[in-house]
């Protein structure tokens, strides 16, 4: 396992594992993996690149489950009696099912068809019966919904999923948590639930409070500071404007382009653990886009007119043309505004232009080593069906946020709180 590591602690299924950012974490804190469900292909071939083949392997895969992109759906028709094979074998279960349709970015919608995949998950935990479970959501998930009549529904899913749950004999804990009090350069609000088989407690405790007792301990062995890391501190070494642009990819005339990469001499803490061990390496995924004149004019007005951190005014969407319901400059200050999965939601802080993926990967706290596979973007229709590099790295949780769990999951799985 990457990093020398030689303690494990118990082992994990990672159901949603999209890119594999809960994975990389719960990896780092000693978590031995069994396996991943992932059903898009581009993303499970950048869990499987890194986490199954590569430097960050820790899965001690089964030899009944192909490795590739699959659904809990398959999993329950296919493999039913592997899968109760597992009963009593599996100390975790980690995962978030897809919250598209929690998202209070988005549109709520109580009977969104993806919502449903809590129904799976809950159906897994039932025939695997781990010790712990550790769910991830968007807060939206601990929100109540409107009906398809506009009427407020009486409780938020969250609460539907922890009845059933607590029904499978699990007891439950819910909180938010704050992704830049972990070290991620960005505000990154999610809901987190716990889950401890009833039949492991034998005393009152708050997960949570563990948690945060753990905070300034995880930050001082990350070498970081105990204030949030600043979105410049991030990705100050990537801005284009300190390198020679090189060609990536298309025609050699109007292809896409990519910065020269060549790490600075000195680099801020944050900096030095992500490129931790890599010296000269240069990160994948570095392309930059391909933005017409008139973009980088109207990005070059709205970088003068935005405050930062800040999303645009109707005033000052008018000025320029635009009725995109979320465009910010991020502030190089602060942590990062939440990352979508649309890239044009949010500019760089100094340069007219989107961020790369792997600005991206660094506000979510992916090492520059972890390669993401698959297309960049997907316009139209393919937006709901595939999972690109920039909607891959916007999912996912990030790796130190897992980490940090899988922390708290070890003091509770080897009784030490």
């Amino acid at each position: 396992m990457e990093s020398g590591k030689e303690k494990t602690v118990g082992n994990y299924i990672d159901l949603f594992s999209g890119c594999g950012g809960f994975s990389l974490g719960l990896g780092k804190a000693g978590w031995k993996g069994v396996f991943a469900v992932e059903k898009d292909p581009m993303a499970f071939d950048t869990f499987k690149h890194n986490l199954i083949d590569g430097k960050y392997n820790h899965f001690n895969w089964p030899t009944w489950l192909p490795q590739r992109s699959t659904t809990i759906q398959d999993l329950l028709e296919n493999y039913p009696q592997e899968l109760a094979s597992l009963k009593g074998k599996v100390d975790l279960i980690a995962g978030g099912p897809p919250c598209q349709g929690f998202s209070l970015a988005g549109r709520r919608n109580s009977e969104d068809p993806r919502n449903k995949l809590s129904e799976e998950y809950m159906k897994m935990v039932e025939i695997v019966s781990p010790k712990y479970l550790v769910l991830e959501n968007v807060r939206g998930f601990n929100s109540k919904f409107r009906d398809s009549k506009g009427e407020r529904e009486k409780q938020p899913y969250s609460m539907v999923v922890k009845a059933r749950l607590e029904k499978l004999g699990y007891q439950i804990f819910t909180d938010y948590l704050h992704s830049e009090h972990y070290g991620v350069p960005q505000k990154r609000t999610r809901f987190i639930m716990i889950g401890i088989r009833s039949d492991l407690l034998s005393k009152e405790i708050n997960p949570f409070q563990i948690l945060a007792s753990l905070r300034l301990d995880f930050l001082d062995k990350k070498k970081l500071s105990h204030t949030p890391v600043s979105v410049q501190s991030a990705i100050s070494d990537l801005e284009t404007s300190k390198y020679q642009l090189i060609y990536h990819s298309g025609s050699q005339i109007n292809g896409f382009k990519q910065i020269d990469y060549k790490p600075p001499r000195r680099l801020n803490a944050y900096q030095k653990l992500m490129r931790e061990g890599l010296k000269s390496t240069k990160p994948n995924s570095l392309r930059i886009a391909r933005h017409r004149p008139e973009t980088i004019e109207k990005f070059k007005t709205i970088l003068a007119l935005c405050q930062p951190g800040k999303g645009l005014s109707d005033e000052h969407k008018k000025i320029i043309g635009t009725k995109k319901q979320v465009i910010s400059v991020l502030n190089p200050k602060e942590p990062s505004r939440t990352l979508t999965t649309l890239p044009d939601d949010l500019l760089h802080y100094s340069e007219p232009r989107i961020l790369t993926v792997r600005e991206n990967a660094r506000i979510q706290s992916f090492p520059d080593d972890y390669v993401f596979k698959g297309k960049y973007t997907t316009g139209g229709s393919r937006r709901t069906q595939e999972c690109p590099r920039y909607t891959q790295v916007g999912n996912a949780v990030p790796p130190f946020l897992g980490e940090v769990l899988g922390l708290l999951l070890e003091k509770l799985y080897m009784g030490s709180y």
